[in-house]
């Protein structure tokens, strides 16, 4: 079992830059994959970004170059760095754990983007 706890969001102007964390607890966080998702009202749930347990990264396109994710084993923290961004971004920002099967998410934590 992995807990979620995502924090670093809020509201931000064009071209402005936020920094999300996710910390996780319960488990033993290294052997996990993580992942950043967003959904937008009235919209499905899609992949930001991921990284594996092996540290490598996979970038939605819309992302890409913007966007950098991270992670800190010894914090049991995945980060998400987001710079450039623009309103299309604004969304619910959910963290997610991953190993086989097994998949976990936190509460989400609300992005806001203005022109």
């Amino acid at each position: 079992q992995v807990q979620l706890a995502e924090s670093g969001g809020g509201s931000v102007q064009s071209g402005g830059s936020l920094r999300l964390s996710c910390a996780a607890s319960g488990s033993i966080f290294s052997l996990y994959g993580m992942g950043w998702y967003r959904q937008a009202p009235g919209k499905q749930r899609v992949l930001v970004a991921h990284v594996t347990s092996g540290g490598n990264t996979n970038y939605a396109d819309s992302v890409r170059g913007r966007f950098t994710i991270s992670r800190d084993n010894a914090k049991n923290t995945v980060y998400l760095q987001m710079n450039s961004l623009k309103p299309e971004d604004t969304a619910v920002y959910y963290c997610n754990a991953f190993r086989g099967p097994y998949v976990y998410w936190g509460q989400g934590t609300q992005v806001t983007v203005s022109s």
